[in-house]
């Protein structure tokens, strides 16, 4: 039998090849895996097990125990659980949901039509709002100022505003869009605490699902803009001869050839939203606190246990794994967006 040893193309390698990539690939799976099988053995321990370990193979190591999973589902921490898991799955698929509507519709007009707003008027309508902001301060009723600002607007778009000439373009409008996700959260969390506490949405899903959606919409338009830009227009423009208006080639020409487009991103923004914890620690407190904070507070709480921690933390990372295994051919298509042009 004869070995072939030198490569016969980029894609049939030789024996010393085939070895390499296998080695590498089999040591990045034991990276990347390890730290899963650690926290399901961890899991199955008694506390005096974790302490005197490494043990690392059940019924030989060790004897497994349910012990951390009765203390976490079932005994004292098993309504707190209970009820920041319902959180955190209302939460993050609410936000997740709500932030592909709009950010699926608002890439889509950045691909499909010109926008040429003015500079002037853009700059005009921020100090508008400044100005509602600085009236309701002093004490000005919100809608009176809302209703003066708006006047103000007006007057500016009928009198100096069709003397402003330089104007912005679709790239402009989504470098700005995608601009917000470089901010760090940590700049923005105080305002938005005050602003939430002044309005008594603190601690509440409507607090977290708001932020959410502001904080992830624009990964939406950044990878959803990608996606549809790979979409042919002239299927589009074909389903126009054809009598179609504009929202039945949407849901009928666009949509299906999204499909993988809308799987990528939609796990993307609710692994986002399912992991977060600044906002969440933040803006909560007791009611609609999520599974990050929770598994925080217990380690700030009672030390580092490892045989409750573990528990919580694979029940918050199994429904989205599960997800990602049912959804995995949609998700292949989709992380490949924009990777082939031209």
């Amino acid at each position: 039998m004869k070995f072939q040893f030198t490569s016969k193309s980029l894609y049939a390698p030789g024996l010393p090849g085939m070895i390499l990539s296998y080695v590498l690939l089999g040591s990045w799976t034991f990276v990347v895996l390890f730290p899963l099988y650690w926290m399901v053995v961890t899991s199955f321990k008694l506390p005096i097990q974790v302490d005197s370990g490494p043990f690392y193979i059940p019924f030989v190591d060790f004897e497994p125990s349910l012990h951390a999973w009765q203390y976490i589902l079932v005994g004292d921490l098993a309504n707190d659980t209970r009820r920041n898991f319902i959180n955190t799955v209302v939460v993050a698929t609410t936000s997740t949901c709500i932030a592909m509507l709009l950010g699926s519709a608002a890439a889509y007009g950045l691909t499909r039509f010109n926008y040429r707003p003015k500079l002037g008027m853009v700059l005009a309508f921020i100090l508008c709002v400044l100005l509602v902001i600085v009236l309701w301060r002093v004490g000005v009723p919100l809608s009176l100022g809302i209703l003066l600002a708006l006047v103000l607007f007006v007057i500016v778009l009928l009198t100096i505003g069709k003397s402003f000439r330089r104007a912005l373009g679709n790239s402009d409008i989504a470098f700005w869009m995608v601009s917000q996700r470089i901010l760090p959260p940590i700049a923005v969390v105080i305002p938005i605490y005050i602003m939430f506490q002044l309005i008594g949405l603190l601690d509440t899903w409507p607090a977290l699902i708001i932020t959410y959606v502001a904080a992830n919409l624009p990964i939406v338009i950044w990878l959803m803009r990608d996606y549809f830009m790979t979409i042919p227009i002239e299927l589009e423009e074909s389903a126009a001869i054809d009598g179609a208006s504009r929202y039945r080639t949407f849901t009928s020409v666009v949509l299906p050839l999204s499909v993988p487009g809308f799987v990528a991103t939609f796990l993307f923004v609710l692994v986002f939203a399912w992991n977060e914890y600044l906002f969440a620690l933040f803006l909560t407190n007791a009611n609609a606190q999520t599974l990050p904070v929770t598994i925080a507070a217990q380690n700030a709480t009672r030390g580092p246990q490892w045989w409750y921690m573990s528990v919580l933390v694979l029940v918050m990372i199994a429904p989205v794994i599960g997800m990602a295994i049912m959804l995995e051919r949609y998700m292949a298509k989709g992380l490949l967006v924009g990777a082939v042009k031209g």
